[in-house]
């Protein structure tokens, strides 16, 4: 119908327009250590991610919360994106300042396995943020021009395998570490924050720390958290540091997709979710 009353008024169609492709910020490869997952062999996940118009994903590892070999499993993960997702997945390796080779991880890291950044999951590795070393790994970081993902909530703790005790992760000391050590690269992932909202308010206030989608719920969500929605009081987060990110294969890519669609934004709004945000914090590598 649209194309018979172009041609009834002599207009000619316009160039398609090609819809824009996304950054995920926060996946992770190999197994979930509690159950199998849908889409947890990485050629599967990769496949998952192209459907959706994922261009590029940042991949952590699973095997990160409990193995004692760091260095294997940055390893592993290294390859794994290389021989499985070259042109689609960045690795993103792990550290544990629990232990004294941290900084080591962060080298290889950085130089051998050419990584534009690192993740830390406090709660499942044995440490919080209130721990004396985390200045200095964000030091580090800055330094050499990486990125430090800070993982806070990998599932529901009503799900929580028995034989868990993790301890809630306060997001407190990561802001007074962030306010020592201005210009580092952090992003926070999984993000939901307390009831109040007090522990967001702050992370925005007083640091320049970016945050993915994945934990946000509600409809319209997004829009109300930039200040979009229609009757918002304002945005409690900062539009240049909010960032697409899915949790998948844990969770479904599709979750994260429908969060942009259901509410209120602009054309470059979601552009700048979806790729324009995670790409101006991406170092060079």
């Amino acid at each position: 119908m649209l194309a018979g009353a172009r041609a009834a008024s002599g207009a000619e169609p316009g160039p398609a327009v090609e819809p824009p492709t996304i950054i995920d910020t926060n996946v992770t490869l190999f197994g979930w250590p509690f159950r199998r997952l849908k889409y947890g062999d990485t050629a599967a996940l990769v496949a998952k991610l192209r459907r959706h118009r994922v261009a590029e994903a940042w991949a952590g590892s699973f095997e990160a919360l409990f193995h004692k070999d760091l260095d294997g499993v940055n390893t592993r993960l290294a390859r794994e994106c290389r021989e499985k997702g070259a042109d689609l997945l960045r690795p993103f390796g792990a550290v544990n300042l629990a232990w004294p080779d941290w900084e080591e991880e962060v080298r290889r890291c950085h130089e051998g396995h050419r990584m534009p950044g690192i993740r830390i999951i406090p709660g499942y590795q044995p440490f919080d943020l209130g721990h004396p070393e985390l200045p200095r790994l964000l030091e580090v970081v800055k330094q050499r021009g990486l990125i430090l993902q800070v993982v806070f909530g990998l599932e529901d703790p009503r799900v929580h395998h028995p034989v868990l005790n993790l301890q809630p992760v306060v997001v407190g000391p990561l802001v007074e570490a962030l306010k020592a050590v201005p210009g580092a690269r952090v992003q926070v992932l999984s993000f939901a924050g307390n009831a109040a909202g007090t522990d967001l308010q702050a992370l925005m206030k007083d640091t320049t720390a970016a945050i993915d989608i994945s934990r946000w719920e509600s409809n319209g969500i997004v829009g109300k958290m930039i200040g979009a929605a229609p009757g918002s009081r304002g945005a409690r987060v900062p539009l240049e540091r909010v960032m697409f990110g899915s949790h998948a294969p844990y969770a479904p890519v599709e979750t994260a997709v429908l969060k942009l669609f259901e509410s209120p934004l602009t054309a470059d709004q979601i552009v700048a979710i979806m790729r324009g945000n995670a790409r101006r914090l991406l170092p060079a590598v």
